[in-house]
Formats: C-alpha cells, sequence, structure tokens
C-alpha cells in the first residue's frame, strides 16, 4: 500500500495530543487549545520562553526528533503537507512524548499563517521537492518567493539550514539568496568531507541513504537580512 493512501491517517493524526489543529471553516477538528490561533502563542503551547526551530517538509521526523532528543533547551516544530507521511512522525512522537516537539500537516505557503513575525529561531529545509521544470520555480522551498516568507517570521540574524543531493536546486537556492540579500554563513558541495559542517550534522533518512550510493550532500546555512 502507498503511504498517501493509508486509511484512517488524518483520524490518527487528529488523536494526538502533539499534533497542531487543523482548522476547517473556522471551527478546529482537533483540541481547540491547538487551533491556527496558535500564531504568536508558541510560548503557552510549549509553555516555556524556549526558541522555536522549524522543519519544512519533515518527512517521518527522524531528523526532527534527534535534534529534539540532543536539544531539550529547544522547541521543535515539524511541518509536512501528506497526512499519510506526516503519521509516521505522529506515532514515533506518541511514544516517545518528547515535550519539546509539535507536528502540523498544512502546505508550507501557509506558513505565515502559524508564525507571527520574529517567533522562529531557525528553519531547516532537507531534500525539499527540487521542482525541476521551470513553470514551478516559485514552489521551490529555497525559491525568493520562499524566502520572503521566511523573513516575515525568523527573528533578527535567524537562520536557514538547508540540505540536498540536487546540484541543480543548490545552485538556484544560492542564486535566490543571493538575489534576496540573504547572508551566505556556510555552504559546501560536499557535506560529508567539511569537518565544519559535519560537526554537529544530523543524517536524514534520504541523506543516508543517498551518501550510502556515493551522492555528494550540499548544505548551505543562511542569515535572514
Amino acid at each position: 500500500m502507498r503511504l498517501r493512501n493509508i486509511k484512517g491517517c488524518r483520524e490518527i493524526i487528529a488523536a494526538s495530543r502533539y499534533t497542531i489543529a487543523e482548522e476547517r471553516g473556522g471551527r478546529t477538528s482537533f483540541e481547540d487549545r491547538y487551533s491556527w490561533s496558535v500564531k504568536g502563542r508558541w510560548t503557552e503551547i510549549f509553555e516555556n520562553d524556549h526558541p522555536v526551530r522549524i522543519e519544512i517538509g519533515m518527512g517521518k521526523g527522524a531528523f526532527l526528533m534527534e535534534l529534539a532528543r540532543r536539544h531539550p533547551q529547544i522547541n521543535y516544530v515539524g511541518i509536512e503537507k501528506y497526512s499519510s507521511v506526516l503519521l509516521r512522525a505522529v506515532q514515533k512522537q506518541d511514544q516517545e512524548e518528547l515535550p519539546n516537539v509539535r507536528l502540523i500537516r498544512m502546505e508550507a505557503e501557509n506558513i505565515n499563517d502559524v508564525f507571527a513575525p520574529g517567533e522562529v529561531d531557525r528553519i531547516y529545509l532537507n531534500f525539499s521537492d527540487p521542482w525541476p521544470k521551470e513553470a514551478h520555480a516559485s514552489r521551490r522551498l529555497t525559491s525568493r518567493i520562499f524566502l520572503e516568507r521566511y523573513r516575515g517570521i525568523l527573528k533578527e540574524q535567524g537562520k536557514i539550514e538547508f540540505k540536498t543531493d540536487n546540484k541543480e536546486l543548490f545552485a538556484f537556492s544560492m542564486e535566490e539568496a543571493n538575489a534576496a540579500g540573504w547572508k551566505i554563513l556556510a555552504m559546501t558541495e560536499d557535506l560529508h568531507n567539511d569537518p565544519d559542517l559535519m560537526k554537529d550534522n544530523i543524517m536524514t533518512e534520504y541523506e543516508t541513504r543517498w551518501s550510502q550510493e556515493g551522492k555528494a550532500i550540499c548544505a548551505m546555512h543562511l542569515e535572514r537580512p
């Protein structure tokens, strides 16, 4: 069975107390406290004022949850648009019950509806869809359109950490970052042979697979203008 056809996955996601509610027609289908009104209220949601970091396109959650285990003093929000993929992360989180993790099923385009200006400390983009057709360039998560969205929620000197195995997407991302005025703090086209960037690197599932196949991993760290 393909992941996106898993029956009942939305109901399972909705039952988790770690899932942020999806609003439908002005009403929430999950718990009232986790409606889209979370914008500007993340200190209340996590019940602390620790930094908030988000991963867009989190997949099954292995990367995000490892970050949360290593850094309990930081809050993490995972964003994934496919319910059947998010389901795997929800099931893991329901078992582990990491207090500094929350999960959302949503489109990345709506990110400014969920986070207030300056509310996010860092954004992780790992192996995002490259959208290879030029007509779809605006959908790439590192396009200047998305960079402007991120600028709207990141605090001053907030950062983006981006990884990909796609060199065309990497080159595009560098061009877009420069055009949008972002500062490139570090970059490499061979992450696993860069001792500085590998120091705190956490491998994603895709990264493990690609590196085992001998593919070079590109990485870039950006700072908000």
